[in-house]
């Protein structure tokens, strides 16, 4: 064969080998497409925090975001309480629990009777505790899940946080790791849905990590007692120092309510950045990374200002290390970051009684038990309250069935008799949610429901009142219904900066970055993506 024919033939052989190594479907990077997608959820993050404590921060953090990114203001989320879960998955899914599945933290079971996490999963039999979580109850595809889909597997995908929830509701069900930090044994876990820790987080649970150090650690100020000033109304003069080893058996579940969590989460991220080859590929990859700034052990944030505001330092600086490092592995010019928050706050706390603002205690034990004689008076005797939680109340409906009681007639008589408690706001039924008329407040609660999953009544409980669980030693909800200001950022590849005062959805988000990314938005996204970018 002439020497001009071979080398045709090795360069037509090279071509076609390129083209086989393209995932099929997939859409290699153009021109304005970023190599690496990066999405960051902080549980509980506060605009009006970020820019009180604006003096305390770098030039490389939330500085950064804030002067070379588009900012929003407000985030909102289409439901009542929102909590670490539902707005994790509201985020990655573009859609309300109504349609992901996931409502809450934690869920009743009906079968199980008993309040169990809302990733625990039957099906993965002879396994305890978080190795049988999954993203089973998560009922719609995720930002991840169709990034996987668009590049026929080829993307990587990892989520890395402090908890279960930020994990593995930002994975999805395709994603390639989710890992997060177990507070019994101070180790980086993942659930047996995910087989094992990745190759690239191995490095994790090495030498050097919590386990090795935290007889030795403890959490004080980064910055002199003068400059925390971020907070006005601070009750506390004084320095502090938290020492995680004198708790024994509970020293990882303190360490990981600290600011010191957030470090962890940044020295993970930056080894599956690293060992994970992120950002190198011929599709675009995406990181998830958790972080968290709630009150410190969930107290009122007069109690524990200053813990709040170092905590929003050190956050600060980790936001600043994990940019950089995406900056050094990748190019911030071939990246594309959004940072944004769960919408809730934790740290409230009842006002003392000194100042007679009007408050009160509802016992959920004992007004179902209140309920279910009564309901014994009407229809004979039975069970006829399942359980409690989340303000919400589980009728027996095998019962009510067996007794071709209608459902609507007995969750009506309930809801009467559970109003003219002391402290309770309202009641809907969950046959209202499902055909009844419309409005926005029931419009927003609906958001808020799964019929599968969610109770017979949805109570609204006045504010100020505490919910008291007299099963629970010093478990109160403490009901304040203000909307929690979240931010919202975009930073990185073709992004201009922008300061944007309008509230925006949390459903926007996954659209918004599925364009970004030239893939579809998760199956249950609804919403545009958001103009500003575009």
């Amino acid at each position: 064969m002439p020497k001009r024919e071979r080398t045709i033939n090795r360069v037509i052989a090279s071509l076609m080998l390129a083209l086989l190594a393209a995932p099929a479907g997939a859409q290699l990077p153009g021109g304005d497409m970023p190599r690496l997608v990066v999405g960051i959820t902080v549980d509980q993050l506060r605009t009006d925090y970020l820019q009180m404590m604006q003096r305390l921060f770098g030039e490389r953090g939330f500085r950064r975001l804030m002067n070379s990114g588009l900012m929003y203001d407000q985030v909102t989320f289409d439901f009542p309480c929102p909590d670490r879960a539902s707005a994790t998955a509201s985020i990655y899914t573009g859609t309300t629990p109504s349609y992901n599945g996931i409502p809450s933290n934690t869920l009743y079971s009906v079968d199980r009777r008993r309040v169990e996490s809302v990733l625990f999963d039957v099906s993965q039999k002879g396994l305890t505790g978080e190795a049988a979580f999954s993203p089973r109850n998560l009922l719609t595809s995720t930002l991840s899940d169709e990034l996987k889909i668009a590049s026929n597997g080829f993307s990587a995908v990892y989520s890395v946080a402090p908890t279960a929830e930020q994990a593995i509701l930002s994975a999805g069900h395709a994603a390639d790791g989710a890992l997060w930090f177990n507070e019994a044994t101070g180790k980086w876990v993942t659930s047996a849905y995910y087989n094992d820790l990745p190759p690239c987080a191995a490095p994790a649970n090495g030498k050097g990590d919590v386990t090795h150090r935290i007889d030795t650690m403890s959490w004080r100020p980064l910055l002199p007692l003068s400059r925390y000033t971020g907070l006005p109304y601070q009750t506390q003069n004084f320095l502090f120092r938290h020492v995680f080893s004198k708790y024994r058996h509970l020293k990882y579940s303190l360490f990981k309510r600290s600011a010191l969590m957030n470090e962890e989460v940044t020295r993970v991220a930056c080894l599956v950045l690293e060992n994970g080859r992120l950002g190198t590929r011929s599709v675009p990859d995406l990181l998830n990374v958790g972080y968290s700034v709630c009150s410190f052990q969930e107290q009122p944030v007069q109690e524990y200002s200053l813990e709040m505001q170092d905590t929003y330092v050190r956050l600060d600086r980790e936001i600043a290390l994990l940019l950089d490092a995406v900056d050094r592995k990748v190019g911030l010019d071939n990246t594309v970051i959004f940072l944004t928050s769960t919408g809730c706050f934790s740290g409230r706390g009842k006002e003392p009684a000194q100042f007679n603002v009007p408050a009160g205690e509802f016992y959920p034990k004992r007004a179902t038990a209140l309920l279910n004689m009564y309901l014994m008076a009407i229809y004979g005797q039975g069970d006829w309250v399942e359980g409690y939680h989340n303000r919400e109340i589980f009728l027996n409906r095998k019962l009510i069935e067996d007794r071709q009681i209608l459902l609507s007639e007995i969750q009506n008589r309930a809801a009467e008799f559970v109003i003219q408690m002391t402290g309770v706001q309202d009641v809907v039924t969950s046959h209202l949610l499902l055909h009844g008329q419309w409005n926005n407040r029931i419009d927003a609660v609906r958001r808020g429901y799964h019929r599968k999953l969610s109770g017979d009544l949805l109570l609204e409980i006045q504010p100020g009142w505490e919910i008291v669980y007299e099963d629970v030693e010093n478990t109160r909800d403490y009901v304040r219904d203000n909307a929690v200001p979240a931010p919202l950022f975009f930073f990185g590849k073709n992004i201009k900066p922008q300061h944007v005062a309008r509230p925006v959805k949390a459903t926007e988000v996954a659209p918004t970055v599925s364009r970004l990314l030239r893939i579809r938005s998760p199956n249950g996204s609804k919403e545009p993506a958001l103009p500003e970018l575009f």
